[in-house]
C-alpha cells in the first residue's frame, strides 16, 4: 500500500513540474468507473471550451446551469436575485425525480426539524439531508465556479446505484457562483491576458490583478464577511433561501495561497465559537475523513486543523454552525491565472478545479454515509437550544433609540431575515439610564427557535480560550447600530409590553403643516442627511443650526435644519409638496415654523448658516485599500444616493481638485504616493480632507498635519522561542474589536447625537496623541473602561485608553478631519457613519480656532 502511495504521489509530482501541458479532457476530472447519459449536456458542448481551458465568464456559467436544468430530470433551477451589476443569483436543487415530485413537502418536514414544537413529529428515516454548494465567493478564488459545472454534470449524467442514493438521500442545492460580479471581473481580466502558450511566471501580467481585483462584489465588499449582517443584495437573496431550507452541510470554496496545497476543515480547535456545540467539530472531523480518502485516491496534498477558524458567524463556513448545520471551508492552492510556478512545481488551473471537484464528490458521500445523524443532530441543535433559553433568566431583550426608528428599523430588518420574531415596544420604558420610547425601541423575545443566533448577535465578550482570530473578534450589533440594549428579566416583562411584530405594522404618512415663514426637521435620524442631500439637488436653501432653539412647542438641537420659505426659488405651494413627500419616504417630521422670534437663537442668526451641496472624491487605486473605498463608495452612494467621483491617485497632478469641496483618504499605505503636491495645494487653499487610519501616516510625512501615535512598550523581556513568534506577535494586531468613547455633542462632527457615549469598531494599532489644542479632538476612548466586546492586547488596551478617536488640524485656510478608526465598516456599523457625513456637510462650520496646529 504504501508503495501504490508513493507511485501515485511520484507521477502526480512528476507531473507538476513539466511545463504547461495540453489541454485537459473531462476524463481528467471525473470518476472513470461511472457511465454518463449521453443526453447530458457536457460544459464544452454549452461553453465553448473544456473546462479549466479558460477562466468561465458569469454568462457561460448561466448558460451551462440552465441548458443542464432543461435537459435533466435531476435538477430544478430558479433565479434567486440579481447582484449590484443586475447579473442573475442562481440555485440549482437537484435530486432524484421522485424527490422533486414531493419536493414542497420534503422542504415542509426538512425546515420542521428546527422548530421544537414541530420537530417531534418528524421521521428523520423518510427525510433527506440537504447540502448546499456554494462556489467562488471570492471571484478572484475561480476554481470553485469552474468545479461547479462538473459537479452538476456528474450529479445529472452519471448513472449507476451509488448516484442513485445520493439523489435518493439528499437535496443537493447549488449555488455556482456565489460572487457573479467579482467573478466576472476576473475572469475577464485572466483571459485576456492568456497567451496562447501559457506563462506561469508569478510576474506575468495575468497572474498579477491591478487594483481592485476580483476577490469583492461591485462595491467591492468581501462576500464572505455578510452572511450575518447581510448588507449586500448578494447576501440578502442568498439568506432567503438558506432559510427556506436549512442545509445540514455547507460547502465554501475557496483558494489561498499558489504554494499551498488544499485545507479542509475542521481549523484550529482552541479558535471555535464557544456558542457552537462541540458536536459540531465532532460531526466537521467525521465529513473531513471523507475528503481526505477523496484526495488521498487522486494524489493530493492536504492539511486540516492548522490554519483557519471558526469564531466569526459573518463567514459561510460557519454560519451554518450556529444555524443547526454543519459549514465546510475548503481551500486550494491558487494559479490565479491558467498556470504558475509554485514551490511544488507547476500548479496548473484544472488541477485546482479537480480538487474542488473532487471535495463536493467527497461531500456528498459523508453526506449520504452521515444522513441520520446529520438530521437528529439538526433536531437536537434546536430542541437543545429551547431548554437553554428555558433555562435562562433572562426572558428578552429591549434595544432602542430615543429619537432614531431608522437605526432600529435597519437591526430589525437584519434580525428578521434570519427568522428572529422581533416587536415594537408598546409602552415607554426605561431600565437603569437607559430610556426606551415606544415609538423606537423594540422587544425580542428569547422564546425562539434561534435562540442561539440571537445570542451571538448580542452578546459581549472580553475572554477567550485563544488570542488569535482569523476575522473579527466581536460584532455586537445593538453596539454597531449604537442602540441601547438591556436584557429583560420575566419579572421586567410583567412592565414591559410588546405590540405588533415589526414588519406587519401599517405605514402611516407625516403630515407637513403648511407654513408662510419657514420648516425645520431635527438631524437625529440617520436618513436625515439623505433628505437634506435630496433637497440640495431639488435646489432648496438649507440652513443648519449651530446653536439651539426651540419653536411651534418643539425644541431643535445643533444640527437641525431650517429652510426659509422667502428664499426658495419655488412657490410655496411646491415647497410643502416636496416637503410632504420627504417627511412620508424618510419618515422624518419636518415641523412648521411661523415666525423667526424662536427661543434660543433667533431663525435670522449667524449662528444658522447656509448648507453647501456637498462635492466629494474618494481616492482611489494607488495604496488606498480597496474594501474601505468600497465601504466609503456604498454609503455615499448606494444608501444616501449622494454622488462622489472615484479619482485614481495617478490622475491628482491633472484633475481639476476645485471641483470637490471634500476629498477622503481611506486607510492605505501611501508611502509611494509622490504624485500629491497639488493635494496638499487643495487642502492649504481652504479643502476638507477626510482621513482614516493609515492616510494619516502619509499627512504626517508631507507636513499636512503633526499628528503623533500612541507608541507601544518595549519589549524588554527574555529571547522568546521561534516556534511562538507567529502566535504572540498575532496576539498583538487588534483584529476587529469595539470600544467605547466620550463625544463632544455640541461638535459639528457630532450633530445628530444625544449620547456622549458612542462605541466604535477598531481594527488597528494606530492610535493617535492628543495635540494640544484641547477643543481639537472631539471624540476620545474613554480612560478607564474603553473595551466593550472583543479582544485586546494588554498593552494596546493601555495604549488607547485616553486616547483621541478623531482629531481636526488646520493646514492653511483648509483643514485635515482624522478618524482613528473605520466608521463604515462592512456597511453594518451604522452607529458611526453620521460622523462622516458630518464631516462631509457641516466640516466647513468647525472652527479655525479648535483645530490643531
Amino acid at each position: 500500500m504504501r508503495k501504490q502511495v508513493f507511485l501515485t504521489l511520484s507521477i502526480l509530482l512528476l507531473a507538476i513540474v513539466q511545463p504547461a501541458t495540453a489541454q485537459k479532457q473531462l476524463s481528467y476530472y471525473l470518476p472513470t468507473d461511472v457511465s454518463y447519459d449521453s443526453t447530458i449536456p457536457t460544459p464544452e458542448s454549452v461553453i465553448g471550451h473544456q473546462v479549466g481551458e479558460f477562466h468561465i465568464t458569469h454568462d457561460r456559467l448561466v448558460s451551462y446551469m440552465y441548458a443542464i436544468a432543461e435537459a435533466s430530470d435531476r435538477i430544478t433551477i430558479e433565479k434567486t436575485g440579481e447582484t449590484h451589476e443586475r447579473r442573475p443569483q442562481l440555485l440549482l436543487t437537484i435530486t432524484s425525480p421522485e424527490n422533486h415530485g414531493n419536493l414542497s413537502s420534503l422542504k415542509e418536514q426538512h425546515k420542521a426539524l428546527s422548530d421544537p414544537s414541530k420537530s417531534g413529529s418528524i421521521d428523520i428515516a423518510n427525510v433527506p439531508a440537504v447540502v448546499w454548494q456554494g462556489y467562488s465567493i471570492h471571484g478572484n478564488e475561480p476554481s470553485g465556479s469552474n468545479a461547479s459545472m462538473l459537479a452538476v454534470y456528474y450529479y445529472a449524467a452519471a448513472q449507476g446505484e451509488e448516484i442513485d442514493q445520493i439523489l435518493d438521500q439528499l437535496i443537493i442545492l447549488v449555488d455556482p457562483s456565489f460572487n457573479p460580479d467579482g467573478l466576472t471581473r476576473f475572469s475577464t481580466w485572466a483571459n485576456s491576458r492568456r497567451s496562447k502558450n501559457l506563462v506561469a511566471d508569478p510576474n506575468n501580467l495575468e497572474q498579477s490583478e491591478y487594483w481592485p481585483g476580483g476577490r469583492t462584489n461591485h462595491y467591492w465588499f468581501d462576500l464572505n464577511r455578510d452572511w450575518l449582517p447581510v448588507q449586500q443584495p448578494e447576501a440578502r437573496n442568498r439568506i432567503v433561501k438558506y432559510h427556506e431550507w436549512k442545509p445540514n452541510i455547507l460547502t465554501d470554496h475557496h483558494e489561498m495561497g499558489t504554494s499551498s496545497t488544499f485545507f479542509f476543515q475542521p481549523g484550529i480547535p482552541s479558535r471555535n465559537n464557544p456558542n457552537t456545540p462541540k458536536e459540531n467539530f465532532e460531526l466537521t472531523t467525521r465529513i473531513g475523513n471523507f475528503h481526505a480518502i477523496a484526495l488521498d485516491s487522486i494524489g493530493s496534498l492536504y492539511f486540516t486543523k492548522e490554519s483557519y477558524d471558526d469564531f466569526y458567524y459573518g463567514k459561510g463556513s460557519t454560519f451554518p454552525d450556529i444555524n443547526g448545520g454543519v459549514g465546510i471551508l475548503f481551500e486550494q492552492a491558487s494559479s490565479r491565472g491558467h498556470a504558475q510556478e509554485s514551490q511544488h512545481g507547476l500548479l496548473e488551473f484544472p488541477f485546482t478545479i479537480r480538487n474542488q471537484f473532487t471535495a463536493s464528490l467527497s461531500t456528498v458521500a459523508a453526506a449520504v454515509a452521515m444522513k441520520d445523524e446529520l438530521l437528529d443532530y439538526q433536531k437536537r441543535f434546536f430542541t437543545d437550544a429551547k431548554g437553554e433559553a428555558a433555562r435562562n433568566t433572562n426572558k428578552a431583550i429591549i434595544f432602542g433609540s430615543q429619537n432614531d426608528r431608522s437605526r432600529v428599523k435597519a437591526l430589525a430588518d437584519i434580525l428578521v431575515m434570519h427568522e428572529i420574531e422581533v416587536k415594537w415596544l408598546k409602552n415607554d420604558a426605561r431600565l437603569g439610564t437607559n430610556k426606551y420610547p415606544a415609538g423606537s425601541s423594540m422587544v425580542v423575545s428569547l422564546n425562539q427557535p434561534q435562540y442561539r443566533l440571537i445570542n451571538a448577535m448580542f452578546e459581549e465578550v472580553t475572554s477567550f480560550q485563544d488570542s488569535l482570530f482569523y476575522d473579527v473578534s466581536a460584532w455586537t450589533l445593538p453596539h454597531a447600530f449604537n442602540l441601547s440594549f438591556d436584557y429583560l428579566s420575566a419579572k421586567s416583562l410583567t412592565t414591559i409590553k410588546s405590540g405588533e411584530s415589526y414588519g406587519k405594522e401599517k405605514a402611516t404618512a407625516i403630515p407637513v403643516n403648511a407654513s408662510d415663514y419657514a420648516y425645520a426637521f431635527e438631524w437625529d435620524d440617520y436618513y436625515a442627511p439623505k433628505m437634506l442631500n435630496r433637497l440640495l439637488n431639488e435646489g432648496i436653501l438649507c440652513k443648519v443650526a449651530n446653536d439651539p432653539f426651540s419653536a411651534a412647542g418643539k425644541s431643535f438641537d445643533r444640527g437641525s435644519i431650517m429652510i426659509p420659505v422667502s428664499l426658495q426659488s419655488m412657490s410655496t405651494s411646491e415647497l410643502l409638496n416636496t416637503l410632504s413627500g420627504l417627511s412620508s419616504e424618510f419618515d422624518i417630521a419636518i415641523s412648521a415654523l411661523p415666525t423667526g422670534l424662536t427661543m434660543g437663537v433667533n431663525l435670522g442668526s449667524r449662528t444658522l448658516s447656509t448648507v453647501e451641496k456637498p462635492s466629494i472624491a474618494i481616492l482611489a487605486e494607488g495604496g488606498s485599500r480597496s474594501n474601505d473605498v468600497g465601504e466609503v463608495w456604498h454609503l455615499l452612494d448606494n444608501r444616501f444616493d449622494m454622488q462622489v467621483t472615484l479619482l485614481p491617485i495617478r490622475n491628482l497632478e491633472q484633475a481639476d481638485l476645485n471641483r470637490y469641496k471634500t476629498i477622503i483618504m481611506v486607510d492605505g499605505n501611501y508611502g509611494n504616493a509622490t504624485s500629491m503636491e497639488k493635494l496638499k495645494t487643495w487642502i492649504k487653499n481652504g479643502g476638507n480632507l477626510i482621513a482614516y487610519k493609515r492616510a494619516n501616516n502619509w499627512l504626517k510625512q508631507a507636513e499636512i498635519i503633526k499628528l503623533e501615535f500612541v507608541k507601544s512598550e518595549k519589549d524588554t523581556g527574555s529571547p522568546k522561542s521561534y516556534a511562538t513568534m507567529d502566535e504572540t506577535r498575532g496576539a498583538q494586531l487588534t483584529a476587529g474589536t469595539i470600544f467605547t468613547g466620550n463625544l463632544d455633542v455640541t461638535h459639528p462632527l457630532a450633530y445628530g447625537y444625544n449620547t456622549t457615549s458612542l462605541p466604535a469598531f477598531v481594527n488597528t494599532n494606530g492610535f493617535f496623541e492628543a495635540p494640544e489644542n484641547p477643543y481639537a479632538y472631539p471624540f476620545q476612548f474613554d480612560e478607564r473602561e474603553p473595551l466593550l466586546s472583543g479582544y485586546v492586547h494588554p498593552d494596546n488596551l493601555k495604549r488607547i485608553k485616553g486616547s483621541p478617536g478623531i482629531i481636526v488640524s488646520r493646514y492653511g485656510t483648509g483643514q485635515v478631519v482624522s478618524f482613528a478608526f473605520n466608521t463604515n465598516f462592512r456597511a453594518f456599523w451604522y452607529g458611526t457613519n453620521k460622523l462622516l457625513l458630518n464631516a462631509i456637510f457641516f466640516g466647513s462650520e468647525i472652527s479655525s480656532r479648535s483645530k490643531a496646529e
